[in-house]
């Protein structure tokens, strides 16, 4: 992937690190070497009490699960030992909600507390609801062994807060379909489906209705107050930061408009506007600045300038010329010239 100028590195919690240590260790694994493993032996600390990680170094331990501990369904394992522990405000605040409804409205709204790439959402289509649990990442498709690992902690979590009633429909993942099918059934209790377009759960909808045993209405208004206060504090998580990072992630691949952006974020294209406008910006701005540092970095890299329009989102060069013109007050070949000492 191209990385834009403006993009700062997207944070997530260390919640799910600190978790992952004590599954590794369960399964009879030892987590830093792991970890080293899957960071190509770079000296990494502890997993912090506190603090955040980066989003993006993720997946580097997500591809290399597998491999390193010998085992195909290594997300699936993970999942299956791992505790749904309180570990930060967004678990306690769906553990005090008054029913399921109100736990998935928290998670959605403090999801990028826990991580800045996730697009999280909820679908209510008729009897069944939906619950989209997609992360992205620059660079990396679906991970296959994360999302697995998570479905099952969700499903877990889902089922504490209802005392133990939550029970899927369905499963649906973006990666591809895994050569045995054995532990899937036998840790989700069905066939899930893949090559899907989200990674999601399916549930009856009459379960987000389902009253809470744990619910505590006044201990939920000082967690939502204190998570207010976190994820105002997480400017590199903030609706803006995603914007870049999702059309770095699109730009001359998928739909970019206002209306597809706005679907991803999880939010009705009105209140895409309306949130970028409070930060004095606009979808065209912040498209335009992604398309901008890509186009440099991608002439600097050596690129044709047909390849460096696609991938700034142009179907036609005319227009890439124009832009191109604004953005640096010479053509794409003038400004190459210009780089090469002619």
């Amino acid at each position: 992937m191209y990385p834009s100028a403006d993009l700062a590195p997207l944070s997530q919690s260390a919640t799910l690190r600190r978790l992952l240590y004590e599954a590794l260790s369960e399964l009879g694994h030892e987590p830093a070497t792991i970890y080293r493993g899957a960071n190509q032996y770079r000296r990494l600390l502890p997993p912090p009490s506190e603090g955040r990680l980066s989003h993006d170094e993720a997946p580097l331990f997500w591809q290399a699960a597998d491999a390193l501990t010998g085992d195909a369904d290594i997300g699936l394992h993970l999942g299956e030992v791992m505790k749904p522990r309180l570990l930060d405000v967004v678990g306690y605040l769906l553990l005090a909600s008054r029913d399921l409804q109100q736990a998935v409205d928290s998670f959605l709204r403090f999801q990028h507390i826990l991580a800045g790439g996730l697009a999280a959402q909820l679908r209510v289509e008729g009897e069944r609801a939906c619950l989209v649990l997609d992360i992205n990442y620059r660079g990396f498709g679906p991970l296959r062994q994360q999302m697995e690992c998570l479905v099952l902690l969700f499903i877990k979590l889902l089922r504490l807060i209802s005392d133990g009633e939550f029970r899927p429909l369905a499963v649906q993942f973006r990666h591809a379909r895994p050569r045995k099918l054995t532990e899937h059934r036998r840790l989700l209790g069905l066939q899930p489906d893949f090559g899907c377009a989200h990674d999601a759960l399916w549930f009856p909808g009459s379960q987000l209705r389902r009253p809470s045993r744990n619910a505590n209405p006044e201990l939920h208004r000082l967690l939502w107050q204190h998570a207010e206060a976190q994820l105002a504090a997480l400017v590199e998580n903030d609706l803006l930061n995603r914007l870049r990072y999702l059309l770095d992630l699109h730009l001359g691949r998928t739909d970019c408009s206002l209306r597809a952006c706005a679907a991803e974020l999880g939010l009705e294209p009105s209140a895409l506007q309306r949130g970028l406008a409070a930060q004095g910006a606009s979808l065209r701005q912040v498209r335009e600045a992604v398309q901008q540092a890509r186009a440099q970095e991608l002439l600097q890299a050596g690129e044709s300038i047909r390849e460096v329009a696609r991938a700034c989102g142009f179907a036609e060069l005319s227009p890439f010329y124009r832009a191109f013109k604004r953005w640096y007050g010479v053509t794409p070949d003038v400004y190459r010239g210009k780089m090469a000492g002619e």
